[in-house]
């Protein structure tokens, strides 16, 4: 039986977001995957996508809250999750609400540094060297999160290649190596 991956989008959802088949052209044929779109679970407008700043005020007027409760609703059965973005800050809200978690790969999660408290599971984090909000390395050691910093990378990091490559493959390893209780510390490809 197939590990299940939860794979939570960017703010940006399905409309822009090309770069996921990627990562599911990788992952498919080792993971039961489910895929939900952050904007859906949030009820954003469909048409919004101008100005950023406006999408950030939506999820942190209640946009986020709202996504968290949909996930902790669709989702009860307890699974890995690969994230991007504010994928990453909802995985981890219903986390510590109870959602059934074995794991959470977060790309570029927003204001992470901002919680107080970590999921009970193993925790990946990957940023861009450039990331806006991104945590501190003293923060990751007080929650006790592996937190790896990808040099010359910005905010979208999870739509390149390398990137895209490289969590698959810390993904794929993990399965490989039969790690069912959270993933490996993530390969370094820089």
């Amino acid at each position: 039986m197939a590990n299940r991956l939860v794979v939570l989008s960017d703010l940006w959802g399905s409309k822009k977001g090309l770069w996921i088949t990627s990562y599911l052209g990788y992952l498919q044929q080792y993971f039961d995957i489910v895929y939900h779109d952050v904007r859906e679970l949030s009820d954003m407008d469909p048409m919004l996508f101008e100005p950023q700043d406006m999408i950030h005020d939506f999820f942190e007027g209640g946009g986020l809250d709202k996504a968290v409760s949909r996930l902790l609703a669709k989702e009860k059965v307890s699974s890995h999750y690969l994230t991007f973005c504010a994928g990453g800050t909802i995985a981890w809200k219903a986390a510590l609400q109870g959602l059934p978690v074995e794991s959470i790969y977060a790309v570029s999660p927003l204001n992470l540094h901002r919680m107080e408290s970590r999921p009970d599971c193993a925790v990946t984090l990957v940023y861009g060297e450039y990331q806006d909000n991104r945590p501190s390395r003293n923060w990751g050691d007080q929650l006790d999160v592996s937190l790896e910093v990808i040099p010359r990378f910005g905010n979208e990091l999870y739509s390149d290649e390398k990137i895209i490559r490289k969590v698959s493959m810390d993904l794929l390893e993990a399965v490989l190596k039969k790690k069912h209780k959270g993933f490996m510390k993530p390969l370094s490809v820089f």
